[in-house]
């Protein structure tokens, strides 16, 4: 009667310059890729923040109709042409606040301009100033926060107070004294200036991110390995604390959106003949009795841009958050 034979046996590191004996079945499963049964493919990745975040805006509804919004109003803001056939100029005073007209949907301001077409050519201003004011906060103050977070000691201390200053200096008033004295009639005064005092908003958030970041694992491991200076803030830090600038910087462009119409409005922003939703609502306010319509047209436009961009940074932040999930 032949004897039982013994199971043969597979040798398998440790992993610690050592080897441990595994049955033939243990040996085989380790060699198996992770797929599973024959023909079917490898395991899914694990998905990142972004790719999770991506995932959860495509099934927010706040999200879509925000964003189908914003597509409109940087088409028309491009191709405002595709949509109006006149010029935001051309005013009779014959038909000064006179009501809507076949041709002339929102009637006529208190210069006999076209509300419509000066309310689509508004949105030009309005975004552009937004987008530009915001792109300049975020990288000015990304840069300045996140490298005081990062090196910390007498540049983090000296960029703290400069910091409070700023926030220290009113919005409006800061705008009326600055703008007072710009002669240039370009939208690039009022960006700048939003610029100036926009920044420290976004630079505390990017500190706050960049010390939270490099406390985890992975950054000191990098730093134990002799990773430079640049290399951890560009590859390990700014990547996985830049979602936090993301979320501020979105909700802020529907700010910037509204603080150029209100200095447009109060006569130190953007100025005739430049076409700016502030403008005509300041135009038109006088005539609010007589000619209400040139007063809602374009005052309803800022109201659903805002809207729409706050709504937009919401859903943003709600997807990036984990601690929401």
């Amino acid at each position: 009667m032949p004897e039982p034979r013994e199971p043969e046996g597979v040798i398998a590191s440790t992993g610690m310059g050592g080897a441990m004996d595994l049955a033939t079945s243990e040996g085989e499963s380790l060699e198996k890729t992770p797929g599973g049964p024959a023909g079917t493919g490898p395991q899914d990745k694990p998905r990142s923040l972004w790719s999770d975040a991506w995932r959860d805006l495509r099934r927010n509804p706040v999200f879509i109709i925000a964003g189908l919004v914003i597509l409109f109003l940087v088409f028309i803001s491009l191709w405002p042409g595709a949509i109006t056939w006149m010029s935001p100029l051309k005013c009779d005073l014959a038909k000064a606040q006179q009501g809507s007209q076949p041709g002339h949907p929102f009637g006529f301001n208190g210069q006999g301009c076209d509300v419509y077409t000066r309310t689509v050519y508004g949105a030009r201003t309005s975004v552009t100033v937004g987008v530009c004011a915001t792109l300049g906060v975020a990288i000015l103050g990304s840069v300045l926060g996140g490298l005081a977070g990062f090196f910390g000691g007498t540049w983090d201390s000296v960029l703290s107070r400069i910091t409070d200053v700023f926030f220290a200096i009113p919005v409006v008033l800061g705008g009326l004294v600055l703008l007072s004295v710009v002669t240039n009639n370009s939208i690039w005064p009022v960006i700048g200036f939003m610029v100036l005092l926009g920044w420290p908003q976004i630079s505390r958030i990017a500190r706050g991110s960049v010390i939270t970041v490099k406390q985890n694992d992975y950054v000191q491991a990098a730093r134990a390995l002799g990773a430079s200076n640049s290399r951890m803030l560009l590859r390990h830090i700014t990547p996985n604390a830049v979602a936090p600038v993301i979320v501020v910087a979105t909700i802020a462009l529907g700010t910037y959106i509204a603080l150029e119409a209100t200095l447009s409005y109060l006569g130190v922003g953007l100025k005739p003949p430049s076409v700016s939703w502030g403008i005509d609502i300041s135009a038109a306010s006088p005539y609010i009795r007589n000619a209400p319509h040139a007063l809602l047209w374009p005052s309803g436009a800022l109201a659903i841009t805002v809207l729409a961009f706050i709504m937009l940074g919401d859903a943003v932040r709600d997807a990036l958050d984990p601690k929401l999930r």
